[in-house]
């Protein structure tokens, strides 16, 4: 980023809280959450203690991708609501201090998509739509095709025989999702047109204008699907996708310096330079090898069984915290140079829910680490109450994510709470189990998870230390121990530190807090006793929260079995 673009300071202290629209709140009765329904809930995300919102697809859709094929990026899917509706979220939660991101589809449309419907007309003369201003464009390029009904796409996938159109067209997921033309980094053929042509440039100037649609109406920015997926045949670190990225943001930026952008992509080194606010430390496992966040929360081939599990929080692995430090500490080292997050998640709606597999306690000990690591935390709903993984048969394309996508679990009326309607009619099916945690069973426990995580978030939220961007020293990662300790600074050190403990709340839970601007947190979740010695500039620490036993004496911090700590130093 130049200095003509800086990051929103907003991000420093946002806590998201990631919402399905579908299976989150249903306001009118038809069995499908909606935005009404999200709307009347507001209040319980900022009482969880996030006051951002990132909203999974809710445009305009088939739904064969459960949103992410888009049909009209300008239109909200009638069963979500209107275009009304959606900005009234966004004036809602704006009044209460909340944020609200889109999520932008930007590599693919539906097959439906009035573009693609267009472009795959036989005549090229018929390939124009109108646009807002009235005129034609012509949207022949606006999807990669080829020049012939026979040709192969050059080792994409690609679909023949749908089309009037003589040539076939280049996929970028499902059969449903036909590609946008971003172009390619080499081009080798004459239906392949260049990145940052005239061709790639005109699909970015539509993109732009989708995003011109919606922050205009008062979003906040958007969390975009597959960010590094744009330019074909990119070459090793993408630097072809980097300055089409760049190309767009240099646009959109100045418009809308207040907007946040943050990227599927992975790879932070890549993603920053692209010019993202955040990138998702996402959760990866191929042929059995974890990263370093599956390191953490899902190191198993079986993520139902707590058995043989060799994730960081299970009580029973035995593993080191050292392997994910090496892992994660030189990507938060590139966002740090270049001013962003690598932000952690709790889950998401493409990944297994850690409940059942882990137990409550594990979960609690989790996730208040995340929510106090560098980067700008989000909380997947329903994980604040512990809501289960559930085996189901696949809907709307998510096939094993399906179980992870389930109805929120309000209270004990009919459907948890979620829906009047009929339970046949339900997206999906609430859990049935007798103990299924619901909001309001543990609202009236003081000890449960979300009580747990109201209280850390009270903490991150009253300790500047604990902002998205503030300093991050690791000060205990034994090779053969299970202890981890790390201390967060602000700018500026201990100097907010010197107030005395103020009380916060959260959630009607009273929490000590301070602005500190020191804090070390430490972590024990094996079944031993651990110890380790303060560094020489910790003045005396002063806890802030706690979970389980911890004495600090003569220099040393002692962590009784599966305890953690946040203290102000």
């Amino acid at each position: 980023m130049t200095d003509s673009h800086p990051r929103p300071s907003w991000l420093d202290t946002a806590r998201f809280y990631e919402v399905y629209p579908q299976s989150f709140a249903d306001a009118n009765g038809d069995g499908i959450g909606d935005i009404p329904g999200l709307i009347g809930r507001l209040d319980y995300i900022a009482s969880v203690g996030c006051n951002a919102i990132w909203l999974n697809p809710c445009f305009d859709s088939p739904f064969k991708d459960a949103g992410y094929d888009v049909r009209d990026y300008t239109k909200v899917a009638p069963r979500y609501g209107t275009n009304d509706d959606l900005v009234a979220l966004f004036r809602t939660a704006h009044e209460r201090d909340m944020h609200v991101i889109l999520d932008l589809v930007p590599g693919h449309t539906s097959e439906e998509h009035a573009w693609f419907r267009t472009s795959c007309a036989a005549e090229p003369a018929d390939r124009t739509v109108e646009t807002a201003d009235g005129g034609r464009e012509d949207v022949s390029e606006r999807y990669i095709w080829t020049d012939c009904w026979i040709s192969g796409a050059d080792g994409l996938p690609f679909i023949g025989g749908e089309a009037e159109r003589d040539g076939t067209y280049v996929l970028n997921f499902f059969k449903c999702q036909p590609a946008l033309n971003f172009g390619f980094a080499h081009p080798r053929h004459a239906w392949q047109k260049p990145a940052l042509g005239k061709e790639a440039l005109a699909t970015c100037e539509a993109l732009l204008e989708v995003m011109r649609f919606w922050l205009s109406r008062g979003a906040d920015g958007f969390r975009v699907d597959m960010a590094d997926s744009l330019v074909k045949q990119d070459d090793e670190g993408k630097p072809y996708t980097i300055r089409t990225w760049q190309w767009m943001f240099d646009r959109i930026r100045p418009e809308f310096p207040e907007a946040v952008f943050v990227s599927e992509w992975g790879r932070p080194h890549e993603s920053m330079a692209a010019g993202f606010d955040m990138d998702f430390y996402l959760d990866w496992r191929w042929d059995g090898v974890p990263n370093g966040y599956n390191m953490l929360l899902r190191n198993t081939d079986t993520p139902l069984t707590h058995d043989d599990d060799a994730s960081y929080f299970n009580a029973d692995s035995g593993a080191s915290i050292a392997p994910f430090l090496r892992q994660w500490e030189p990507q938060y080292a590139d966002v740090e140079r270049a001013g962003g997050c690598f932000n952690f998640i709790t889950c998401n709606h493409d990944t297994l829910r850690t409940a059942q597999r882990l137990t409550d306690r594990e979960r609690k000990l989790a996730y208040a680490t995340l929510l106090t690591l560098p980067g700008v935390p989000f909380l997947y709903y329903g994980d604040e109450i512990g809501m289960r993984y559930r085996p189901l048969p696949t809907r709307e394309g998510g096939y094993v994510r399906t179980g992870s996508r389930t109805p929120m679990q309000w209270d004990t009326t009919a459907n948890l709470g979620f829906s009047p309607a009929d339970a046949a009619d339900l997206y999906l099916p609430v859990d049935p189990a007798p103990d299924a945690p619901t909001v309001a069973s543990q609202e009236a426990d003081a000890d449960s998870l979300l009580n747990w995580i109201r209280r850390v978030m009270a903490v991150r939220a009253s300790s500047a230390a604990l902002q998205a961007r503030a300093g991050y020293r690791t000060i205990a990662a034994p090779e053969h121990g299970r202890l981890f300790a790390f201390l967060r600074e602000a700018p500026g050190g201990g100097e907010s530190s010197t107030a005395g403990p103020a009380a916060a709340t959260a959630g009607g839970n009273d929490v000590t807090t301070d602005g500190a601007g020191r804090v070390l947190v430490a972590v024990n979740p094996g079944h031993a006793v651990e110890s380790f010695a303060l560094p020489e500039d910790v003045q005396t620490p002063y806890p802030l929260t706690a979970l389980g036993g911890h004495r600090v004496t003569d220099g040393t911090v002692t962590l009784e079995p599966q305890s953690l700590v946040i203290l102000r130093v």
